[in-house]
């Protein structure tokens, strides 16, 4: 039976390959992304190559009456969320005293309160029919601290321990919570967070495409809360745990460094 999947930042990277993921799998989806022009874009290629429905919402979620103002708008469209993908977040790099404030204040309302209020608007609808899904996308950094992004890691780390919660509360409410961790990924997120020049981006990444695979399949065909997609990736997620914290602290900063 086909589904309606909300995808946050469909325009881009890992939103706009799930919004393709979903619609070649025969399922409906909603765009939501700031871009009018990719998204009515988007939603024509999509309409007329996989033949389903795409609607379209045009959302800031970084303003903090976006995310009530779009679950308000798709319910007088009348439309049924069976699927939720919080992808949408941003990242920036430097040190913490150089940064810009608003920027920072901005990622946390679009990476943890945004991602929060749509998690409790569609999640209680989902508890309440005793079906859905939830995919939120944290990242690697989530498993560490993070110099020189200490924003971006603290945000990642939020959205891995919200989900293992929700994953757990909802277990026998009929709603699966997952849990995306990619690490460095090939996609416009370096050239937002100004991460081009680092030592992480210039040490080899993942496609979106291979990202988003993984993240599909497991999502959609078993129980896994955490997708760390990438044998490396997991290796190293995997290593973290058995390091002193002060270790790995050091270690990402290196690795943060620009070349």
């Amino acid at each position: 039976m086909n589904k309606t999947v909300l995808i946050t930042g469909a325009s881009s990277g890992i939103g706009l390959n799930f919004s393709h993921k979903f619609a070649g799998s025969g399922h409906d989806v909603i765009l939501v992304a700031r871009s009018e022009e990719k998204l009515m874009a988007l939603s024509q290629e999509i309409m007329n190559k996989y033949g389903v429905k795409a609607y379209v919402f045009i959302s800031d979620l970084s303003k903090p009456e976006a995310s009530k103002k779009l679950y308000s708008q798709i319910k007088e469209q009348g439309i049924k969320v069976d699927i939720l993908i919080n992808n949408a977040g941003f990242g920036l790099f430097g040190e913490f005293e150089e940064t810009e404030l608003s920027k920072e204040l901005d990622m946390i309302q679009v990476n943890i309160t945004a991602l929060t209020e749509l998690s409790k608007y569609f999640g209680n609808e989902m508890v309440s029919r005793k079906n859905g899904r939830i995919l939120n996308v944290a990242s690697t950094a989530a498993f560490q601290p993070g110099p020189l992004m200490a924003v971006y890691y603290a945000t990642k780390a939020y959205v891995l321990s919200f989900s293992e919660a929700l994953a757990n509360e909802w277990a026998g409410q009929g709603v699966k919570v997952t849990a995306l961790c990619p690490g460095a990924t090939k996609t416009g997120f370096s050239d937002a967070a100004e991460l081009q020049s680092s030592k992480l981006f210039q040490s080899g990444v993942m496609s979106v495409e291979d990202v988003v695979e993984e993240g599909y399949k497991q999502m959609m065909t078993n129980d896994k809360v955490v997708i760390v997609p990438g044998m490396k990736n997991r290796i190293l997620t995997g290593a973290i745990r058995f390091m002193p914290r002060k270790m790995v602290t050091n270690i990402v900063r290196k690795v943060q460094e620009r070349v």
